[in-house]
């Protein structure tokens, strides 16, 4: 070696750095769930022949494990193929969405809104803001990651940080939403259906209320800002500044780039009529929605039932709420001049969906396998039977809800499905010793909205990562998994940390709920 020389130091790999280097050896996630298929297969034909005596909740059934590798396992594998594939949730959602966002965006819509912003948005108020955003935009359902991840990421692109950063916030901001929110969901009503169904097992005449968790949730906003907040500018941005360089940036939409907020007079003009074209969208809607006798409400009035034709609508009314403005916009600036650059606009974004429509194919068999097997069932009621044979004192079993659900949470990711099966055996189980269906359904959902983040499970991954491959091409699963694992760890403990505080301080969940259900079995027994 040269006198006077040094290596210099290797730097240091850390737990995330090993989070990352590992999951970014896992094969492709289409092929990740292509495999896990297969294992769901055999898996299936080595537990039908296993007997585990547990009963379905709903159908009073003994579950037995399907074997898909029969003739009439494959040959329902096989016929249900293309409808699986046609009726994957995210699916239709993703596409419709960006057909809307493809017109906004080609126009230049998007862009001079985001000039806009970023010239009123102070650089120390871009990180909770993205973060406050995501928790508003939990409102448009699955359909809100279409829209939040590319937009978060410019938004910090253009001022400085960390692109991946802002997908990151983003992301943990719209989980948190889930649980930590302003305004109802589409998921309050469905989740307080399973709730009531599974306390009925114990009290027909128990009624839950669709927002029993609304006080909790609204309280719980400021400790998803604040955790999101500190993770995102001291954990995740600076170690992604170290390891995960720039090398690539979407094209910029619009003639030509110019500085926040310094727009020509034809944009300007063209932004003005496109925002009015909004607002009259906006003053339209709910001149039709607020009547108490209005078509867009279910038939108990109500605007957000899943049988409401308001929560029907959400993404077709997306798809116009960009497309109108979007059109005014480009027509106005001269960005659109025929009908070809229309279509020319949302061709060119669809095509970043190739990829995800690919995985939506081997996604959709594979969450037929699961189903159909009922694996799904057994993984869910051995676990709740589980943590009812421990018999731990309240709060402990409250913290053991949510860790089993986090644990359910890295294989089956929809909340509705894991609520259907878990609450008519958790709801009742707890209300035997003392525990209302109201503080059950808070448990469950602290975890089911922290861990969504972390798991390649997700439906919505392969989009998400699509994203990030905007700017740093060589990131992959391990980089969106690494990224995100301490926004679960920091909800999971700020979320319960909150309900915990709720009652100890004795603060009311929401509407008619509280913590305690007077018991019906000696708890000893």
């Amino acid at each position: 070696m040269t006198v006077g020389t040094s290596v210099p130091p290797k730097p240091t790999s850390t737990w995330l750095d090993k989070i990352e280097n590992l999951g970014n050896r896992i094969p492709d996630i289409t092929m990740l769930f292509f495999f896990a298929t297969l294992i769901c297969i055999g898996l299936s034909w080595a537990l039908s022949h296993i007997q585990f005596g547990y009963v379905h909740p709903l159908t009073q059934e003994p579950i037995r494990v399907v074997n898909l590798l029969s003739a009439d396992g494959m040959m329902g594998l096989f016929s249900s193929m293309v409808k699986n594939f046609v009726n994957f949730p995210p699916l239709g959602i993703v596409i419709v969405a960006t057909l809307g966002i493809g017109i906004a965006e080609g126009s230049g819509y998007i862009t001079t809104a985001l000039k806009k912003l970023l010239s009123v948005v102070p650089l120390s108020a871009v990180t909770p803001s993205v973060i406050f955003i995501g928790i508003l935009a939990h409102v448009a359902s699955d359909s809100a990651y279409v829209i939040l991840m590319p937009v978060s990421a410019y938004i910090f692109y253009k001022t400085g940080k960390h692109p991946l950063a802002g997908i990151a916030a983003g992301f943990a901001g719209l989980a948190g939403g889930f649980t930590a929110s302003y305004t109802p969901s589409i998921i309050d009503p469905i989740l307080a259906g399973f709730t009531e169904t599974g306390a009925h097992v114990l009290d027909p005449s128990y009624s839950v209320n669709v927002l029993c968790n609304y006080f909790y949730s609204v309280a719980s906003t400021f400790a998803v800002i604040a955790t999101c907040w500190y993770i995102t500018d001291k954990i995740v941005e600076p170690r992604l500044a170290k390891t995960m360089p720039i090398d690539t940036t979407p094209e910029e939409s619009g003639p030509e780039e110019s500085s926040p907020g310094m727009l020509t007079s034809a944009e300007t003009k063209a932004f003005r009529l496109a925002n009015l074209t909004l607002l009259g969208l906006i003053v339209l809607c709910i001149a039709l929605m607020a009547p108490a006798d209005s078509m867009f409400r279910a038939a108990d009035g109500s605007l957000t039932h899943p049988d409401a034709p308001a929560m029907k609508l959400i993404v077709p009314l997306l798809l116009v709420f960009f497309a109108l403005p979007g059109l005014v916009y480009g027509y106005v600036s001269k960005t659109f001049t025929s009908a070809k650059d229309i279509t020319k606009s949302m061709e060119s974004i669809t095509g970043s969906l190739i990829s995800f429509i690919v995985f939506a194919f081997f996604c959709a068999q594979f969450l037929y396998c699961f189903g159909q097997s009922n694996i799904g069932s057994l993984v869910a009621l051995s676990g709740a039977e589980g943590l009812k044979a421990l018999n731990m004192p309240g709060q402990l079993t409250i913290l053991g809800v949510i860790l089993l659900t986090a644990c359910l949470n890295l294989i089956i990711t929809s909340a509705s499905s894991k609520w259907a099966i878990l609450a008519p055996v958790l709801v009742p189980m707890l209300m035997a010793v003392g525990l209302s269906p109201e503080l059950t359904q808070a448990a469950f959902r602290i975890s089911d909205s922290a861990i969504n983040v972390s798991t390649p499970m997700f439906a919505f991954y392969p989009l998400i990562i699509s994203y990030m491959q905007r700017y740093c091409t060589q990131s992959g699963i391990g980089t969106l998994v690494a990224m995100m694992v301490p926004y679960s760890v920091g909800l999971l403990i700020a979320l319960t940390a909150m309900l915990y505080l709720f009652w100890g301080l004795d603060i009311p969940l929401g509407f008619n709920s509280g913590y305690t259900y007077p018991s019906t079995l000696d708890v000893g027994q």
